[in-house]
């Protein structure tokens, strides 16, 4: 008799698959997608006007988050991404000039360059202290942009996002490069601590010392700052106080036609500043050395047109000291202009001049006119402005000021230039009515409060509708103006002749790190040929 057969019973499959244990891949694309698009959001909201500077470390935290592991196109895709949810905000400024078609379109052409960076930040991410060299390929892909086309597009570096932050003292080292590298760095740290917590919540109990590398320069990071302040920088003649005025005379309602718009933005500042003379010989407010007008503030000729330089000299002798007048000049060929500072003495006119040596592509001028003017009529509107000689400064009552008119304060080379020249302050005349109640004002505040530690230099910022301000040498703004107010501020503003590291050093810092992220971007090239990880990690 056979023996009975045992039933059969289901044998234990074990645990299932790794891959059938990953998250769907749609659930996993929509995770990257809100953590790249979030992370250039909240690196926009860490901007001026607010003072939520701190906002930039998750940001680069969630950057690290998606691009840690990924390929180079996935890289540049999430790169692509969080430049895009990150710059069409901060540039919506853009489009009350230029329409929303030039606008977006900006915005998607330099999101490429974030794109880029992102690429090259995936391929160094699995390389040994990977946030270090992630931050020195985002300072590469910052100069890259700053540079291209057309002279480049520095304005939203993330080094001119912290003034308001403890970090902004590092500008006095290594300028804005290093300050945005600094920054960066201290998201992308974050990034990785909290990474490694999540893939393995037990290894804060279990194997600490994995978090100690991302926290140390998370921390290290942080304090860099106040040591940066402790530096001091090597000096040079002793520091003397002068009285500056800055004028902001307002522009007139819309709906004056162009010539009449130009007159009546003269009158409001000849206006404004024959006010401050009455209140000077009254007592109510102190004799400025100096007097600074924005830029625009005669876009009249006055070489050209003796009424505008009769009212010009009418204000100098009104207030009594020289005026730096921002005006446009008509240039012998009858069809370009320059973008100019006059120091006008009265009874003199015009006893120095320095025109603006980079100019704001489709705006002072349109590069490529035929093509772009399929794309807004604005184009025909453009201006027809060429740069002009200079070296940055000028002298006006013996005191020697350093001029970045508008658009050039974005440029470290251009400031560079204004303190080698021997400049104890700097002026940023600047027009800004053109962009209404928007956030460019602040943004370009904000460019001048870290020039100010970059070179430990008073900054007086004078603009045509606001917001004009002084800002001591450690960017603290002492006082402001409302946008779309006619007003005057008259500081008491310290002179200095000190030279920081950041101004010795010039572009060094940012050659080394530029270098640096190249290099390792070889690195990991070579890396993922040699073990194979080219392919996208799956978290």
């Amino acid at each position: 008799m056979a023996a009975p057969t045992a039933s059969p019973v289901a044998s234990d499959p074990g645990p299932p698959p790794a891959a059938l244990r990953r998250p769907p891949w749609l659930a996993v694309f929509a995770a990257r997608l809100v953590g790249s698009a979030g992370g250039g959001l909240l690196l926009y909201l860490s901007f001026p006007p607010r003072t939520l500077w701190w906002l930039a470390l998750p940001a680069f935290g969630l950057l690290w988050a998606v691009l840690h592991g990924r390929g180079i196109r996935a890289g540049f895709g999430w790169g692509f991404v969080f430049g895009l949810s990150f710059l069409l905000p901060l540039l919506t400024w853009i489009g009350s000039l230029v329409g929303p078609v030039p606008w977006v379109a900006l915005c998607v052409f330099e999101a490429l360059f974030v794109g880029l960076t992102g690429a090259g930040i995936a391929l160094v991410s699995r390389l040994p202290a990977g946030p270090l060299w992630a931050a020195a390929v985002w300072v590469g892909g910052e100069a890259l942009r700053s540079r291209v086309p057309f002279g480049g597009m520095p304005w939203a570096r993330v080094g001119f996002g912290q003034p308001d932050g403890p970090l902004l003292p590092v500008a006095s080292i290594g300028g804005v490069p290093l300050l945005s590298f600094a920054t960066v760095l201290a998201g992308l740290a974050l990034g990785e601590l909290v990474r490694r917590i999540v893939r393995d919540p037990g290894v804060v109990r279990r194997d600490p010392h994995r978090l100690v590398g991302p926290a140390a320069v998370l921390v290290l990071t942080l304090v860099a700052g106040p040591l940066a302040a402790l530096v001091p920088a090597t000096p040079g003649a002793p520091d003397r106080t002068v009285t500056i005025a800055a004028v902001q005379g307002n522009v007139p309602r819309l709906g004056l036609d162009f010539n009449a718009q130009r007159r009546a933005v003269l009158d409001h500042h000849v206006r404004v500043t024959e006010q401050l003379g009455a209140d000077v010989a009254a007592g109510r407010r102190p004799q400025p050395d100096i007097v600074i007008w924005p830029e625009n503030s005669s876009d009249i000729d006055p070489l050209q047109n003796p009424d505008a330089a009769a009212q010009i000299d009418r204000a100098a002798r009104a207030i009594k000291a020289p005026i730096l007048v921002g005006a446009v000049l008509r240039n012998p060929d009858g069809l370009t202009t320059t973008n100019s500072s006059l120091v006008w003495e009265a009874g003199l006119g015009v006893v120095e001049r320095n025109d603006k040596r980079r100019l704001q592509p489709f705006g002072e001028y349109m590069p490529w006119r035929s093509f772009f003017r399929h794309l807004s009529s604005y184009v025909d509107r453009a201006g027809y402005f060429v740069p002009g000689p200079g070296p940055g400064a000028v002298d006006m009552a013996g005191i020697r000021v350093g001029i970045a008119i508008c658009w050039e304060v974005a440029f470290d080379d251009l400031v560079e230039q204004s303190v080698d020249a021997g400049a104890t302050v700097l002026a940023v005349p600047s027009n800004n009515a053109t962009f209404g109640f928007s956030e460019m004002t602040y943004q370009q505040l904000a460019m001048s409060q870290v020039r100010a530690v970059e070179h430990d230099r008073s900054v007086i910022v004078a603009t045509t509708s606001g917001v004009s301000a002084t800002i001591t040498p450690d960017g603290t703004v002492t006082a402001s103006t409302r946008e779309f107010t006619p007003d005057v501020l008259v500081d008491r503003t310290t002179l200095r002749d000190t030279t920081t590291l950041a101004t010795r050093l010039g572009p060094v810092p940012e050659l080394v790190l530029v270098a640096l992220g190249v290099v390792t971007i070889g690195v990991g090239i070579v890396t993922r040929r040699r073990t194979g990880t080219g392919k996208d990690e799956d978290d």
